[in-house]
């Protein structure tokens, strides 16, 4: 070490460093999708959500990819959400919500809902419902949240998305990464999405997504008693990565990645990136 802290030579080329405070949300995982006699299928689960800070070298490229949020499908578990990645950071897809008659939601950072089933491990959030079987309605489970389970399904209503967590780091206080609703069979109350989650669906009605750069799960479905049709979950949301880090230094978005950096804020710079895979680095 030579001179002032945070300078490290590399070769003949000292190396400056800077503090860059990150949020990490990966995609959200689908709503499941049901067959022509299922039960209301559960809603996805959320992505992970990280969040702290990291060293930076002026100069050096970091790996950065907005992960996707899940496709719904037709009678199938929806599909799992993709991870976000930020240099060594890494937040998970949320798991896709249960599907077909009684499929447990699937495993991802928070775990879709069960449709007439529980569900599986959480990497980095929390639990999905447990879908009912009982009653004449048969709601799914609701997604599982960044910050709390989804709520188990009952014989009259789909189980509500667990909540998101919310951060500051763009200056306006946002909720990410909130589960989906649930889905009820013949009718009755469907579940409601947390924090851009996708409201679970009754009567073979349109899936609802989840809102994009939410990492938000998407919402369930259910079919009706006449005629039995099968139905497809609704999307989850897309991650998002966002940066903060001294205004003293001039970030570069590498080609393969969409974002944008509002104006200088207290000493700060925020560059948002919402989509795409590429490098980002500081001069």
């Amino acid at each position: 070490m030579f001179g002032a802290p945070n300078l490290f030579l590399t070769g003949t080329k000292p190396l400056v460093f800077i503090t860059t405070t990150y949020l990490v949300v990966g995609g959200g995982g689908a709503g499941g999708g049901g067959n022509a006699n299922s039960n209301g299928t559960g809603g996805g689960g959320a992505g992970g959500f990280l969040t702290s800070t990291l060293s930076v070298a002026k100069t050096i490229g970091y790996t950065l990819t907005v992960g996707g949020g899940g496709a719904g499908v037709s009678q199938a578990n929806g599909t799992n959400g993709s991870n976000s990645v930020f240099s060594s950071i890494t937040s998970n897809g949320g798991g896709g919500g249960g599907g077909l008659g009684s499929n447990a939601g699937s495993s991802g950072a928070s775990v879709g809902g069960g449709n007439g089933n529980t569900g599986g491990s959480a990497t980095q959030g929390n639990a999905g419902g447990t879908g009912s079987s009982a009653g004449s309605h048969y709601g799914g489970g609701g997604g599982g949240g960044s910050g709390s389970v989804g709520a188990n399904g009952t014989g009259s209503a789909g189980g509500n998305g667990g909540s998101g967590t919310t951060s500051s780091i763009t200056g306006s206080s946002v909720t990410y990464a909130g589960g989906g609703g649930a889905g009820t069979f013949n009718g009755s109350t469907t579940g409601t999405g947390s924090a851009g989650g996708g409201n679970g669906t009754t009567n073979a009605n349109p899936a609802n997504p989840a809102t994009a750069n939410t990492g938000s799960g998407g919402g369930g479905t259910g079919t009706s008693a006449s005629p039995l049709v099968g139905t497809t979950g609704g999307n989850g949301g897309s991650g998002i990565v966002v940066l903060k880090y001294p205004d003293t230094s001039t970030i570069t978005i590498g080609s393969g990645l969409t974002g944008t950096t509002a104006p200088p804020s207290g000493g700060f710079k925020v560059t948002t990136i919402t989509a795409g895979t590429g490098n980002v680095s500081w001069a």
